[in-house]
Formats: structure tokens, sequence, C-alpha cells
């Protein structure tokens, strides 16, 4: 598994046991100890906690993008996994530099961690929900 995978990977662990904690655990303390457990050889043990920190500082506005761009899934009733994975796959697509990770990268990897973590129809859902953020980006620019 690459190095930015295990990051995203480790990251989305960490903002979805801080969402079944109904955000009351530190987002800090999970992230340091699932780095810790998950990343021992990781080469760049910032990336999960840039992206994790990235999510919670805009969870508003890429919660309502979410609202937004799946209109018939009120975001509660999104599985909390794909919701998760939702959050910091438009993170990566709205926020991070588009050269060092290209909105299909983005999209591909968002994907990938839905097949991995949620359920047989994640990865379809989360296909569905990002290619819909990605065409009303491109389409604005």
């Amino acid at each position: 598994m690459g190095s930015r995978h295990l990051s995203r990977s480790i990251a989305m662990q960490s903002l979805y046991e801080w969402d079944f904690s109904d955000k009351k655990k530190s987002l800090d303390e999970i992230l340091e100890r699932n780095v810790h457990e998950f990343g021992p050889g990781l080469e760049d043990k910032e990336y999960a906690k840039v992206l994790a920190k990235g999510v919670y500082d805009n969870l508003k506005r890429i919660d309502d993008i979410i609202i937004k761009a799946a209109p018939d899934w009120p975001l509660p009733q999104i599985n909390m996994v794909d919701r998760n994975v939702l959050r910091l796959g438009i993170y990566e697509l709205i926020y991070e530099d588009k050269e060092a990770v290209p909105p299909k990268v983005a999209i591909n990897e968002a994907i990938e961690l839905a097949k991995m973590f949620g359920g047989e129809s994640s990865g379809r859902f989360i296909n569905g929900v990002m290619g819909t953020v990605f065409k009303e980006i491109d389409e604005k620019s």
C-alpha cells in the first residue's frame, strides 16, 4: 500500500472514530494513536493529520456540498463510513493542490477507501457523489 493511500486510510479511520463518538473525542488524540498504530513505517506521518484536520476545519462546507450532491440521502442517513470517505474525498478534491492530487486521483482514492471499508454498494455511491461534485466544480471553473 502506498504511503499516501495509507495516510488516507488512517485519516478516514480517525474521522470515522471521531464521528462515531459524536465528535466528543479529540480528533488530535485519535490521529496520534492511529498514526502510531497503523502507520509505523509511514514516511510522511503528517499527511494523515493534514487530511483529517483539513476535513475538520472545513466540515460545515464539506457537509453542505454532500447534502447538495446527494439530495436523496440526508447526511445522518448516509452510512458513517461512506460519509467520512466522502468528507475526505471532497476535501482532497476541493482543497488539496491539484498538481499533488489531481481530481481523478482524489475520486479514485475515495472509491478505493469505500470498497475497502464500506458496504457492497459503497464504491458506486461514492463514485456517484464524487462525480457530481467534480462536475459542479468543473462547470464553475
